[in-house]
């Protein structure tokens, strides 16, 4: 389970030019590293790309524009489904490229990934956006993933984890991400709530955090931990400012401390990245 070096799904609206048109056919967008994205259709947004995953616009990952080095007609593959958010195809002998998956199985039929995030984290008291920057990381929302190492499904559980947690198809959307969620958890208990740790043991294992005392000093595991924290935060604070934007104006004149103390209470569910260790 690895970091993805540079797709991210954008949480807040950002004002750009559209300066391509979107493309009749699924494509492969092929990049310098010789991986190449399946994607129905794409908007070129300044030095990002997004890719459009499906047939609407629910699902995009947003590449570098200069990893592009160019397009290619799919002919030999059917269109994304909602169950296979990000196919990734790799050349062989093609060099590791973070959590991308570089090998992949016929996807089922497409489920309601929210649905299921949605009651994992109820179970197992976790935040559906926390486990969703997860899923975001180590799978990239594709349900059928396998990692080199061979990780599996939308949480990378490797088949002796799965195992112990009673996981026994790790494809299956709904037992990956209970699964998962649990073992999450289980870390988060481990290590007194402090998400960073937690998140690193669930990379590189609960033993190197151990051994280190905290996030164990590779790149892929910091690089991930990063990941995840960034993302989870910038949910937290955009929710936050849409929050405060809902909240009606306090009338001309009114004293409201309540609405004070709450207008400077910065966002409880924010979570700040270890710094240097």
């Amino acid at each position: 389970m690895a970091a993805a070096l540079f797709y991210t799904v954008a949480v807040a609206t950002v004002a750009v030019a559209l300066l391509a048109c979107p493309a009749k056919a699924t494509e492969l967008a092929v990049l310098r590293n010789g991986f190449s994205i399946r994607h129905e259709h794409r908007l070129v947004m300044g030095t990002t790309t997004r890719l459009f995953l499906g047939a609407d616009d629910s699902s995009f990952t947003d590449v570098p524009t200069a990893e592009i080095t160019g397009y290619e007609k799919d002919l030999t593959s059917p269109p994304v489904t909602l169950d296979s958010h990000l196919t990734v195809q790799a050349p062989p002998g093609a060099p590791k490229l973070g959590s991308v998956p570089v090998k992949s199985v016929p996807a089922k039929s497409p489920i309601g990934v929210n649905e299921v995030v949605n009651s994992a984290s109820a179970t197992f008291h976790l935040d559906p956006d926390l486990v969703n920057s997860v899923i975001h990381a180590e799978s990239g929302f594709n349900s059928r993933a396998i990692s080199p190492k061979g990780a599996r499904g939308l949480m990378q559980l490797m088949p002796g984890t799965a195992g112990q947690l009673g996981v026994y198809d790790a494809f299956d959307p709904q037992a990956n991400v209970d699964g998962g969620s649990r073992y999450l958890r289980e870390l988060l208990e481990r290590y007194n709530f402090d998400l960073v740790k937690a998140l690193a043991a669930y990379n590189a294992g609960p033993e190197r955090v151990d051994q280190y005392q905290g996030v164990p000093p590779f790149r892929e595991t910091r690089a991930y931990v990063a990941r995840i924290v960034h993302e989870y935060n910038t949910k937290k604070i955009a929710q936050e400012k849409e929050a405060r934007r809902k909240q009606p104006a306090a009338k001309a004149g009114s004293k409201s401390p309540s609405h004070t103390a709450h207008a400077a209470k910065p966002p409880a569910a924010v979570i700040a990245s270890e710094s240097s260790h």
